[in-house]
C-alpha cells in the first residue's frame, strides 16, 4: 500500500497524540516548511531525534495557532499531536525533510478492565505530584486515551516512546503501570539530590 508524503520536523522529544506542543520556529528551512504547511491547513511529521539518527515510528501534529510572527520571519505557535505513523522512506527534494509515511491505529480495541483503568489512575497521580505538590486532577478522558495522557507526565523519552508504539490501550497501560513505580523513584532521588547539593559545600568565611 502507497503511503503518504508529509513534511517532517526531527526534535529531541516524543509527541503524543493530543499533546500539545509549543514550538520557535527561527530556521529557514522549518520557516519554509511551516509556510507550506499553514497556508495548507497541513499536518507535519514530529519523530524523536537520537545519537544514530531518528527513530522510525512518530507522531503528525497540526498547527492549532499561530502565537506570533516576527519581523525576521521566525514564528511562535502552538500545534496538537494528531496521528501516529511508521515511516517507510525519506524524500530530501525540498529544503526539508519529508517522509513517505503509514498511520496505523490499535490494532487491539479490547476495553480496559476496571482493574487496570484504577491502577492507571493512581499512575497518573503519582506522575502528576512530581509536577506539583497540588492534589491531581483526574485525567481528562474527552481529550485522548488515559495512556497518551499518562506517558505525557514521563521524561523518559524511550519510555515514552514505546507507549508510541504500542498498539493496544490495554498493553500501553500495562506497560506504564509497571515502569511508573520505579520511574517516580528515581524522579524523586533526583529531586532529593538537586535540593541536598548546595548543603554539600564549604561556606567561604568573611572577615
Amino acid at each position: 500500500m502507497a503511503g503518504q508524503l508529509i513534511p517532517l520536523f526531527p526534535l529531541s522529544l516524543v509527541l503524543l497524540p493530543a499533546m500539545p506542543l509549543p514550538l520557535h520556529i527561527f530556521e529557514e528551512r522549518y520557516r519554509e516548511m511551516m509556510a507550506d504547511i499553514i497556508s495548507a491547513n497541513a499536518e507535519f511529521g514530529v519523530v524523536l531525534v537520537k545519537d544514530d539518527g531518528i527513530v522510525n515510528i512518530g507522531c503528525t501534529a497540526l498547527v492549532e495557532r499561530v502565537l506570533r510572527r516576527y519581523e525576521d520571519g521566525r514564528l511562535d505557535l502552538l500545534a496538537v499531536g494528531q496521528r501516529r505513523f511508521r515511516i517507510n522512506s525519506l524524500d530530501r527534494e525540498k529544503s526539508y525533510l519529508r517522509a513517505e509515511v503509514e498511520f496505523f491505529n490499535d490494532e487491539d480495541a479490547a476495553d480496559v478492565p476496571t482493574d487496570l483503568r484504577h491502577k492507571a489512575r493512581l499512575a497518573y497521580r503519582q506522575l502528576a505530584r512530581l509536577e506539583s505538590e497540588e492534589t491531581p486532577a483526574e485525567p481528562k478522558f474527552e481529550l485522548s486515551r488515559l495512556s497518551f495522557q499518562l506517558a505525557q507526565l514521563i521524561d523518559d523519552f524511550d519510555k515514552r516512546q514505546t507507549v508510541l508504539s504500542l498498539r493496544s490501550e490495554v498493553e500501553r497501560l500495562e506497560y506504564i503501570v509497571r515502569v511508573v513505580p520505579e520511574y517516580v523513584i528515581q524522579r524523586q532521588r533526583i529531586a532529593l539530590a538537586k535540593r541536598v547539593a548546595p548543603l554539600n559545600g564549604h561556606a567561604k568565611a568573611t572577615h
